[in-house]
This record gives structure tokens, C-alpha cells and sequence, in this order.
């Protein structure tokens, strides 16, 4: 098991103010956040490569592994230390051959465990399911249940990611499911206090799961 994919995972909101993105993701690392996924849809390449090469830096300074939702190449250009890819951007085992072995490697499956399974064996390093609950990010019904997070522990030998909709309210129940990580954006971006909200959702975890991932920074 991958002890680096554990605990609070932090998405990116959108936004065009790199400034004011800076400031919210070092109050996220401040606060405990244990990966970072840069995630911005709405942004030219050329921001994407200005945004992803002051968060890389950051994540340095926090021992916090940034990964890169979708770009491959963008992950390759800043030597970052992962990638996310989607259900239709790209195929897990072509993007564990470009990264290397040793970079972190993180696959959606939506609300399917048969899309793990081959994920997993393709070299995936995590696995992501959801959305659980309502998002504003990407709306829509809920259409994952919770008890699948448990049929995927006791399946696969990755880390389970959990994503969509959640929040401080509704996290533990993921995690007494077996989610190792949950990934947020809203409800830790939005808050008025980033680094106290990051502080609430690392509390969630087991205190031997907070200190495995500690010790890993």
C-alpha cells in the first residue's frame, strides 16, 4: 500500500488569480493536506504552466507531492510528482510507462469497481470513486455508494481514494467505509479559513494514518 496517498487530498478550485490560489493551497498545506491536484479547466496552457510551476515549488517546500490532473505533458514539464487521468483521458498503462515507476499515478472509476481492477494492474498508485454526494463542481444526482468503498478494500491493494461533494459533515462516513484519502475541493477552498478547514478534515483520520503520512513528507 501506497503510504503517500493518504489522508486529506487537496483539489484546485478554477481561477484565473494565481496570486489568491497561492495563498488558499499554502493554507491548505499549512493546515495538513497530504497531496495536491492541480485541476483548472478553464485555464490556457500557458497559465496552466505558470499556475502548476509556483505549486510545484510550494509542494517542495511543504514535502507535499503534486499531481496533475489530466495533462500528461504538463506533468512531464514541471517533473511533478504525479498525474490524475479520467475515464477518457488516456489509457492508465500508457501514462505509468511516460511517468516512470516511481511517480504517482491516480485513475477515476467513477462508481465502478470493474474499472479499478485494470487500473490497478496497469500500474495505477490510487484509485478515485465518486461522486458520492451532490457537487457544485460537477452537478448532478450522487450515483456512488458509499458501500463501494469497502467492496474496494477488500478487492484491491491500492489506495481508495473518495471524491464528490464532500465535506466536514459527511467525510467520516467515507472514511469509516475505508476511503485512505478523501479529495476536496469546495468544501476546503470555499471555506472562510482554508487552514482550519484542512486542519478539521485531517482530524478525521486515524491518528495512525495521520502519522504514516507524516512520515512520508
Amino acid at each position: 500500500m501506497d503510504q503517500r496517498v493518504a489522508g486529506l487530498y487537496a483539489i484546485t478550485p478554477d481561477s484565473a488569480d494565481t496570486t489568491g490560489l497561492l495563498a488558499r493551497v499554502e493554507a491548505a498545506l499549512a493546515g495538513g493536506a497530504r497531496l495536491l491536484q492541480y485541476r483548472n479547466k478553464e485555464a490556457s496552457p500557458a497559465l496552466r504552466l505558470v499556475q502548476g510551476r509556483a505549486l510545484l515549488a510550494l509542494c517542495w517546500e511543504y514535502q507535499v507531492p503534486l499531481i496533475i490532473n489530466d495533462h500528461l505533458d504538463l506533468a512531464l514539464a514541471l517533473d511533478a510528482h504525479g498525474l490524475h487521468i479520467g475515464g477518457e483521458d488516456g489509457f492508465p498503462a500508457e501514462a505509468r510507462k511516460r511517468l516512470g515507476p516511481e511517480k504517482i499515478l491516480g485513475v477515476s472509476c467513477y462508481g465502478r469497481i470493474e474499472n479499478a481492477l485494470p487500473a490497478a494492474d496497469a500500474g495505477a498508485t490510487y484509485v478515485a470513486f465518486g461522486g458520492f454526494f451532490p457537487s457544485s463542481v460537477k452537478p448532478g444526482p450522487a450515483r456512488t455508494p458509499i458501500g463501494l468503498l469497502g467492496e474496494a478494500k477488500r478487492t484491491l491493494k491500492v489506495p481508495v481514494v473518495a471524491i464528490g461533494g464532500i465535506t466536514l459533515e459527511n467525510a467520516p462516513q467515507l472514511i469509516k467505509a475505508g476511503a485512505d484519502s478523501v479529495a476536496v475541493i469546495s468544501g476546503l477552498f470555499a471555506a472562510s479559513d482554508v487552514k482550519l478547514a484542512a486542519q478539521r478534515f485531517s482530524g478525521l483520520f486515524p491518528r495512525r494514518q495521520r502519522k504514516a503520512a507524516a512520515g512520508k513528507r
